[in-house]
C-alpha cells in the first residue's frame, strides 16, 4: 500500500503518502469497522491508555509462529538468541516451542534459568566470557558453549573437570568464514577483521578444535559461524555453509550452525526472506557441498522470531512546526527505548492506530523526549493529517533490539511490556518508577 525509495536495510528511507503495509504489523493484526488498529483481539489505543506508554505490544501469535517455522525449517536443536529480546515470559514461550536458548552473559543466563530453561536448553556464547560465566555453565552439566578464542581455550581446561562422568562438556568452535555480509558495518561480524570466532583463513580454526579434542572432559560437537545481523540476501548464508562443511566433513563433527541474522522488512516497500527460503538456502549450499545428511544444520535467529511481532505505543506530546524548515512531531519515548535510528540510521514507519488506514499526508520528523538533537524516533516519517497532541503513535517492526538495547538516559524508567492473544492482554515486564531507578543507590 505505500512506497518507500531506500538502499540498504539500515538506511533511513523517504516515505510515500499511503498507509502502512500490512506485512509490517503482527500476524494478529486487524482492522476494526472504524478503523482501530487490533493486535490479538485487543484494540492498540485501549492498551496505551491502560498500561501507558511508551508501550511495546508483543502478539503472542506471531512469536509461536516464528519459533514453530524455525523448528520446521531447520529441526530440533535450532536456538533463539535471546540479545534480540528476552524476559521470562519470552525465554519461556521459546521453550515450549521447541527451541534452545542461546544467551551470552549471566544476566541472560540467569533470566533463561529462572524462567525455567533446563541446562540442555542453553547455548552460552560471548568474544569474552569471564572465569565466573564459564564457570556457571560448566557446572550446570549439559549446557553447550560457543568457543571464540584460544584465552577462553585455557579457561576451559582449567575449570573442566577431566574425570567428568559421562558426555564431556559440549562446545562448537566459533568459526570465522571471512564473509562480509551485506549490512551496517557495526552489525557485520563475519569478515577477518572482527572481535569474533577463530579465523579459518588463517588456520586458527582447526588450530581450535585441535585445541578442544585433546582437553579431557571436553567434546567438540560442531562449528558455529554468525557472519551479522539484518542481512536480506540469502546467498550470503548458503556461502557460509559452503565455508564450513568442508570442515565439519574433514573433522567429523556432528553439527554445523549458521547462526542467526535474518532480515526483517521495517519499511513498507521492502521484502525480507522468509525463514524456509533461509533453511532452503543454507540446506541447498550444505548437499551441494557433500554434507551428510546424518550432520545436524542449525541456526540461532533471533531478529526473524521477534521483531515484526511487536509494535511500540508512544504518545504525543508535542506538534511544531518550523515553516519552510520542518515540522517535529514529539513522543514521550525516544533513545531510550529504540536506539536503532541513533546507532545504525535505521528507518522506520510511523502510524495513528486510531485510523491505521488513513492516507498519511503530513511530513514529520518524530522526536523523543531526549536532552539530544539526536534523539530521533523516525527521521522523515509521515502520518494523517490530523496528526495532534494526546494522539496515540505506533511504531511497528520494534519487537528486536527496542526492549534488550533500551535505558535509563536521562533517568527515565524502562517501558512496560505487554503480551496479547485472544482478546486478552498481560503484563510481561512492567514499567520502571523512579523507586527502581534508586534501588541501586546508596
Amino acid at each position: 500500500m505505500s512506497s518507500w525509495s531506500g538502499g540498504d536495510a539500515e538506511s533511513v528511507a523517504v516515505p510515500c503518502e499511503g498507509p502502512v503495509a500490512r506485512h509490517l504489523l503482527p500476524d494478529s493484526a486487524e482492522v476494526t469497522a472504524s478503523g482501530r488498529l487490533e493486535i490479538g483481539g485487543v484494540d492498540l489505543e485501549s492498551l496505551a491508555d491502560e498500561f501507558g506508554t511508551p508501550l511495546f505490544v508483543y502478539d503472542e501469535a506471531t512469536l509461536r509462529a516464528r519459533c514453530r517455522a524455525v523448528v520446521r525449517a531447520f529441526g530440533p536443536g535450532s536456538a533463539y538468541a535471546t540479545k534480540a529480546f528476552l524476559c521470562r515470559a519470552m525465554a519461556k514461550l521459546a521453550i515450549e516451542e521447541g527451541l534452545r536458548l542461546d544467551v551470552s552473559t549471566h544476566g541472560e543466563l540467569g533470566v533463561a534459568l529462572s524462567a525455567g530453561a533446563e541446562p540442555g536448553d542453553i547455548v552460552f556464547h560471548g568474544n569474552n566470557k569471564s572465569d565466573a560465566e564459564l564457570a556457571a555453565v560448566v557446572g550446570l552439566g549439559t549446557a553447550r558453549i560457543v568457543v571464540d578464542s584460544f584465552d577462553e581455550v585455557e579457561r576451559l581446561a582449567r575449570l573442566v573437570d577431566p574425570r567428568r562422568i559421562g558426555s564431556g562438556q559440549q562446545v562448537l568452535v566459533r568459526v570465522n568464514p571471512g564473509i562480509e555480509a551485506h549490512t551496517h558495518e557495526f552489525i557485520a561480524t563475519g569478515q577477518e577483521d572482527s572481535k569474533f570466532g577463530f579465523s579459518l583463513a588463517s588456520g586458527a580454526a582447526e588450530k581450535a578444535i585441535d585445541a578442544l579434542r585433546g582437553l579431557r572432559g571436553v567434546e567438540v560437537v560442531g562449528v558455529h559461524a554468525h557472519i551479522g545481523s539484518q542481512i536480506m540476501r540469502l546467498e550470503s548464508f548458503a556461502r557460509v555453509a559452503g565455508v564450513l562443511a568442508p570442515v565439519v566433513a574433514a573433522r567429523g563433527l556432528a553439527e554445523l550452525c549458521v547462526g542467526g541474522g535474518l532480515g526483517v522488512a521495517y519499511l513498507s516497500d521492502e521484502e525480507a526472506p522468509t525463514i524456509e527460503e533461509w533453511a532452503d538456502a543454507v540446506h541447498a549450499e550444505c548437499a551441494r557441498a557433500g554434507l551428510t545428511p546424518s550432520v545436524q544444520v542449525t541456526a540461532e535467529p533471533g531478529r526473524a522470531v521477534v521483531a515484526t511481532a511487536a509494535v511500540t505505543c508512544y504518545r504525543v506530546g508535542t506538534v511544531k512546526e518550523l515553516a519552510g524548515i520542518r515540522n517535529f512531531v514529539a513522543v514521550d519515548g525516544g533513545m531510550s527505548d529504540n536506539p536503532r535510528p541513533v546507532l545504525y540510521g535505521s528507518g522506520y514507519e510511523a502510524f495513528l492506530p486510531r485510523c491505521v488506514g488513513a492516507d498519511r499526508p503530513y511530513a514529520a520528523r518524530i522526536v523523543g523526549k531526549h536532552c539530544e538533537s539526536g534523539d530521533v524516533v523516525v527521521a522523515e516519517a509521515r502520518l494523517p493529517g490530523d496528526v495532534k497532541v494526546g494522539d496515540a503513535l505506533v511504531t511497528p517492526v520494534t519487537g528486536a533490539y527496542g526492549f534488550s538495547m533500551a535505558s535509563n538516559y536521562n533517568r527515565v524508567g524502562r517501558p512496560a511490556v505487554v503480551f496479547v492473544g485472544d482478546g486478552r492482554a498481560r503484563v510481561a515486564v512492567r514499567r520502571e518508577t523512579v523507586d527502581d531507578l534508586l534501588r541501586l543507590e546508596s
